[in-house]
């Protein structure tokens, strides 16, 4: 009896690794191929930040890490920014023309940020919610971003257009009640940063 119920106890105890490092195999799987997804976009992400006259060193790892909160790199408009050029959701069916969108989408909003003073995180939320997010920082005389901010400006925002933003009428969404954009989105993209600028630096030492 003590036998048996030791093989099964090692049987379990097998069964547990082969799990665990399975799980691990499929992790660093999905980041590998996640990271190989965003790094084939830096070249262009790069140029265009270039044509739009901002330094690709500095911004690219945020550009990248905006991607990577929109799309993970995948489909036609990784950038998520046919909204931001007055279009349906994925209608940009081209992922250059997409990035070339969000890179001036961003351009746009940086450059608006840095006038009315404000701090990267609410121009990074404002790439989500658009320019009035900035305005509305300013118009409360504040120049940094905050969670409640963000919350407060959705909230407007639904108030405006009640129909419009409703979450699906679903109470589980986590944005729930506040359905215009993600108040949790420059958040996101922050926690994203350092690692796509240490991805950045492992590509370029490799080329």
């Amino acid at each position: 009896m003590k036998k048996k119920r030791k093989s099964a106890t090692n049987t379990i105890i097998i069964l547990i690794m082969v799990i665990y490092f399975g799980y691990l195999f499929t992790s660093s799987t999905i980041k590998q191929n996640n990271e190989q997804r965003l790094l084939k976009y830096l070249p262009d992400i790069s140029n265009e930040l270039e044509s739009n006259e901002l330094n690709a060193e500095e911004l690219a790892p945020i550009l990248l890490a905006i991607m990577d909160q929109e799309s993970h790199g995948k489909g036609n408009d990784p950038m998520q920014s046919s909204e931001s050029a007055g279009l349906k959701r994925n209608a940009i069916e081209d992922p250059s023309e997409s990035i070339k969108q969000g890179v001036f989408h961003f351009a746009e909003m940086y450059k608006y940020g840095e006038k009315q003073g404000v701090d990267l995180e609410a121009i990074i939320q404002s790439y989500n919610m658009g320019p009035g997010y900035i305005d509305f920082i300013v118009s409360n005389n504040l120049v940094e971003h905050s969670e409640e901010s963000a919350k407060n400006y959705s909230e407007y925002m639904v108030e405006r257009s009640p129909t419009l933003y409703t979450c699906n009428n679903d109470k589980f969404n986590f944005r729930y009640p506040y359905c215009y954009g993600d108040f949790t989105y420059a958040e996101k993209v922050t926690a994203r940063v350092e690692e796509m600028s240490s991805m950045i630096e492992e590509y370029a030492r490799e080329l």
